[in-house]
């Protein structure tokens, strides 16, 4: 096998490169990826929070994983906490505070009626974000007027450099915070789209006037994030004391939303009339909208990048390595003009060199991997520049075929990172039922016709798939003969065993890196998101089937890791 050598200080003719440890040249690792919202555990608050990542970066790592990878962080609104879709953020700047752990807050007093809502929103299947952020948000206003939180010794201190080192960028996204919750109370959006023209612009004069009313309100917003990133902190150093190599695996979207606190803030930043989309293909034949504002190509190369090197250099502080979800963002990104359809589309290009050299320079100084997310339509021999750039390919195994089959587990890149899926995409047992057909066809993305040629395949995929595998050495003899047999016919339920041979598949990967989705290690069968929905489907809801504290007993959950440690040893 090829080596990757420690390219952390290099450059070339193409410019510079990002970071990748000296240690990973001779080794391969694993971790495990989840949606922190998704974790359930007996003390949580109905959402999973900052505290429970600690714990499960303590599993994860008692079982052998280097990473644990997280959904994007970013704030959100909390004016509106149904607006829940972690690519879709306010600011990539900042946190969402609804993954604050207030019973880990000094200062929290606990209350039987607290205490008792906490556990009903704890016992159910899905997260409700409203009724998460009342019971939060109102608690921790509480701690913030009694000042408990000054309890903890130097904390009035702590908070005060915090609030100096993140200077005006905090100010502005707690004022908009502050503003729009104001709004929301008056009757108007969370979003400064739909406010008022008077608050439309931070710089105007009614602004100034809420400002100096509400200075405490202020305080609190700043308040929320330095929580947030204390408490993420904590778990990262956990994460690292565990015996973890790489640490947390943060996830950064490509794009901010279209009425948050980061276009409102800097405008110039970005092209507001513009939202970022995808072409027709095969998930949807009609293309897609995201509904994200692009950031402006010129202003980016005005600047030195500095709205895009910003977020992505206070993400790095947290994690070993970074996701850069459509990481063809770095070249180009589709823009769909708002009010039409993504068939009036084009591709708009993007400063790619000067981009790339403000990830590697960022990468290195926080020593963090980048992983790029080059699903989609990619552009010409951009893996190529990834992987000159030291940015780690992100392979799907759903993906990756050659024509009809799927290529066996050798033929995969080393400087990458390898998955069964993603969250757009369906857990193991759902893409062998063919349920993300059904789904797609229901809410319309696909018609019928595309759906019956969609299931025809599926039905040859799953005999390729194990194929692959049995090519791969991921299977024994006895089990190729079971799981063939079963790909040709398939029950209700994927074959029993099936999802630790797929997971050791991709162990045997030459790939530096790879993930088991907690889905798969749950046994969940429905997809984190269905992309093209808002309503029609409960995105970014489910919770894992298995409570935190019983993960480290749970038999599928040990049996898949086992297989990635047997391959992948933790020294």
């Amino acid at each position: 096998m090829k080596s990757v050598p420690d390219r952390s200080a290099e450059s070339d003719a193409s410019g510079l490169t990002c970071h990748i440890p000296g240690w990973l040249a001779e080794t391969r690792v694993w971790g495990i990826s989840l949606q922190l919202y998704e974790v359930r555990s007996r003390r949580n608050w109905g959402i999973g929070d900052f505290s429970d990542l600690a714990t499960f970066c303590d599993v994860a790592a008692e079982a052998g994983a280097d990473f644990v990878g997280l959904n994007p962080l970013h704030a959100l609104f909390l004016a509106d906490p149904d607006r829940c879709s972690p690519f879709s953020p306010s600011s990539r700047r900042f946190l969402n505070p609804l993954y604050i752990a207030v019973d880990a807050v000094a200062g929290y007093e606990p209350s039987g009626p607290v205490v008792a809502k906490a556990r009903a929103l704890s016992a159910l299947p899905t997260v409700d974000y409203a009724q998460v952020a009342a019971l939060k948000i109102t608690a921790l206003r509480q701690i913030w007027s009694r000042d408990g939180w000054r309890d903890d010794p130097g904390a009035a201190a702590a908070f005060d450099l915090y609030c100096a080192q993140r200077g005006e960028a905090l100010r502005m996204h707690a004022l908009f915070e502050a503003l729009s919750e104001e709004m929301v109370a008056r009757g108007f959006g969370c979003g400064w789209r739909e406010w008022p023209e008077a608050y439309a612009d931070p710089r105007c004069d009614a602004v100034a006037a809420f400002t100096r009313e509400n200075s405490d309100e202020v305080r609190f917003q700043c308040w929320l994030q330095w929580l947030c990133e204390t408490q993420l902190e904590k778990a990262a150093t956990i994460a690292r004391g565990a015996g973890m190599r790489i640490g947390l695996y943060l996830d950064f979207a490509v794009g901010e939303a279209p009425d948050g606190s980061a276009t409102w803030t800097d405008r110039d930043a970005y092209v507001v009339d513009q939202s970022v989309g995808a072409p027709p293909d095969y998930f949807s034949a009609y293309g897609q909208d995201w509904g994200l504002t692009p950031l402006s190509p010129k202003n980016l190369a005005r600047t030195g990048c500095a709205a895009f090197a910003e977020p992505v250099d206070t993400a790095m502080r947290f994690g070993g390595a970074l996701r850069i979800d459509h990481v063809m963002a770095l070249e180009r990104l589709f823009f769909v003009p708002e009010g039409h359809s993504p068939a009036d589309g084009t591709y708009v290009d993007y400063p790619t060199e000067a981009l790339m050299d403000v990830l590697a320079r960022l990468s290195n100084k926080h020593h963090s991997l980048v992983i790029g997310e080059d699903l989609g339509v990619v552009p010409e021999g951009f893996r190529e520049r990834m992987a000159t750039r030291g940015i780690l390919s992100y392979r799907i195994a759903y993906f990756e075929k050659d024509e009809a089959r799927f290529k066996p587990a050798q033929a995969y890149p080393e400087l990458a990172i390898a998955c069964l899926s993603t969250h757009d995409l369906a857990p193991l047992r759902a893409w062998w039922r063919g349920d993300d057909i059904r789904l797609r066809h229901g809410i319309g993305a696909i018609d019928a016709e595309m759906a019956a040629v969609q299931t025809k395949e599926r039905a040859a995929e799953r005999v390729s798939l194990v194929d692959a595998l049995d090519q791969s050495d991921a299977l024994a003899p006895e089990e190729a003969k079971i799981y063939a047999a079963a790909a040709e016919e398939p029950g209700e339920f994927l074959p029993p065993g099936f999802a630790a041979a797929m997971h050791r598949f991709i162990a045997l990967t030459p790939c530096k890196l790879a993930a088991a989705r907690l889905a798969d290690l749950s046994g969940d069968d429905r997809p984190t998101n269905l992309p093209g929905t808002v309503d029609a489907y409960p995105n970014w809801r489910f919770k894992c089937p298995v409570l935190l504290e019983d993960l480290p007993r749970d038999e599928r959950f040990g049996r898949i890791t086992g297989a990635l440690a047997a391959i992948r040893p933790r020294p």
